[in-house]
């Protein structure tokens, strides 16, 4: 059983940055692909980002590609999302989670573990 908690959401002027992290434990940190996923009002839950395992593979949908970086440090058992010239349409509430499986996934059903979400709110 994998526990992830989000931090580091919060309010942030378009074109800011911020980086939210995700910290993992109750299981092999490094066994799992992350990805982060966002849930607008009156949207469905969107995929960002994931990695892979080892830190080697990452995916982006395509609205983030070039603004948002995912990264992770193992030995922290830490997944990371870095970012930057943030828009309003990036407010959402943002959640990591644990995929034990190698392929790639970009809809929630495969990720066998969620955290609580860590809110972002980007003000014009």
């Amino acid at each position: 059983q994998v526990q992830l908690v989000e931090s580091g959401g919060g309010l942030v002027q378009a074109g800011g940055s911020l980086k939210v992290s995700c910290a993992a434990s109750g299981g092999t940190f490094s066994r799992y692909a992350l990805g982060w996923f966002r849930l607008a009002p009156g949207k469905e839950r969107e995929f960002v980002a994931r990695i892979s395992s080892g830190g080697g593979i990452s995916h982006y949908t395509d609205s983030v590609k070039g603004r948002f970086t995912i990264s992770r440090d193992n030995d922290k058992s830490t997944v990371y999302l870095q970012m930057n010239s943030l828009k309003p349409e990036d407010t959402a509430v943002y959640y990591c989670a644990a995929d034990p499986g190698n392929v790639v996934r970009t809809t929630p059903s495969g990720y066998a573990y969620w955290g609580q979400g860590t809110q972002v709110t980007v003000s014009s």
